[in-house]
């Protein structure tokens, strides 16, 4: 495997070569609240991308990846970034449900489910939410019952993103009756296109349906699909929300700094840099993302222990909290403005989806209020919340 500087180079050098042609007016698709932007073009340029060997870089060569190391790793989705290439649109399935299949799958598994990831030729969502098993995740009521060859699914599952897109949905169900918590819990594979699921996207204030509700009435999925032991999913979902963490952050903040720089640009140009409370809150962004990027470099001794531990929960804080508080700023630095839409169909200019989608930040994924309770608890050691 080459150095990290060649690695780098070698993606550099692919990405402005391809992002052209067909894929030019790619740049910049896609993202947070966006995610409906040209996504059957998005599509075919992560199809471009796997044909090249650049789809799951980290995997193992064995299971179709390029074995990248976790410096490398970081490398690709930083120069992805840079190169303002599109959003991903598979993203749940390589950065989620691959590492977990590699960590805890079958062979006959792994065989199955990694090379459609590779390809682009399946995707996936992720089923764990429910209405009253948010960040509460152990609160799941969803169930699935083994019926000879198959597992039988009833629920529903809540802020699905990308269900009415994707194939495939790894679920989280109680498999054992009169189980509570975390006991009792299985992670299985359905697929979407069976009878028994129906798909309904949830229209968010961005005008958008990125989130969806699932409902399994009946709904089947062969036997061989349990990731881990029947009454062990916890244990396989956790690893799950641990891969989520990962390298791909790093990306994610270059991301950040765009949108900051450009922030920080149209503050200059419209003159809300003079006011000094202003000038203060984009010190204060600058260095808040430069305390995320410390803690994101900080979590990858983490993933290279396989996946981030609960550390991983105090970079989730800071992004999260920091990109709504841009949000909140690009409002106050566009003044009265930005609570106007320009004329029919009176879409969203990009600060305004900023603002309404990152409300959603620090809930997604674990609300700030678990996510402190898990620092409390698995990193500092201290007494668990007393539950009622």
């Amino acid at each position: 495997m080459s150095s990290v500087e060649e690695f780098r180079t070698e993606i550099r050098g692919w990405l402005a070569a391809n992002l052209t042609g067909a894929f030019a007016d790619l740049r910049g698709r896609g993202g947070p609240g966006r995610e409906h932007e040209a996504f059957a073009e998005r599509l075919a340029w992560e199809r471009h991308m796997a044909a090249a060997g650049w789809t799951c870089v980290g995997w193992p060569v064995e299971y179709g990846g390029r074995g990248a190391t976790i410096e490398q790793q970081v490398a690709f989705h930083e120069e992805y970034a840079l190169a303002d290439a599109p959003a991903r649109v598979n993203h749940i399935g390589e950065q989620l449900l691959g590492p977990t299949l590699v960590a805890f799958g079958t062979p006959e598994q792994r065989a199955r489910f990694l090379p459609p990831i590779v390809a682009v030729e399946e995707l996936w969502c992720q089923g764990y939410s429910e209405p009253d098993a948010g960040s509460d995740l152990a609160n799941v009521r969803t169930r699935a019952e083994r019926d000879g060859d198959s597992w039988v699914i009833n629920g529903q599952k809540i802020w699905t993103s990308l269900a009415h897109e994707s194939q495939w949905c790894f679920v989280v169900a109680r498999t054992e009756p009169g189980s509570s918590r975390h006991q009792g819990l299985s992670y299985l594979l359905v697929p979407l296109d069976g009878p028994g699921v129906e798909v309904r996207p949830i229209t968010q204030l961005t005008g958008t349906s990125e989130f969806n509700e699932v409902f399994f009435d009946g709904a089947r999925t062969p036997a061989e699909n349990i990731v881990g032991a029947p009454g062990d999913g916890w244990r396989v979902a956790m690893a799950t929300l641990g891969f989520e963490r990962g390298v791909s952050t790093l990306g994610q903040q270059v991301g950040f700094r765009r949108e900051l720089e450009t922030l920080i640009d149209l503050a200059r140009r419209n003159g809300a840099v003079d006011d000094p409370l202003i000038r203060d809150r984009l010190a204060r962004a600058w260095t808040g993302l430069e305390t995320i990027r410390c803690n994101a470099l900080r979590m990858l001794d983490g993933v290279a222990a396989g996946a981030p531990g609960p550390e991983a929960s105090i970079g989730k804080i800071f992004w999260a909290t920091w990109h709504r508080e841009l949000g909140e700023l690009a409002m106050s630095v566009l003044g009265a403005g930005g609570m106007l839409a320009e004329g029919e169909p009176y879409e969203l200019d990009d600060w305004q989806r900023l603002f309404l989608f990152s409300r959603s930040d620090t809930i997604y994924a674990g609300s700030n209020e678990i996510q402190r309770n898990i620092i409390a608890e698995r990193v500092l050691g201290l007494p668990k919340e007393i539950r009622p």
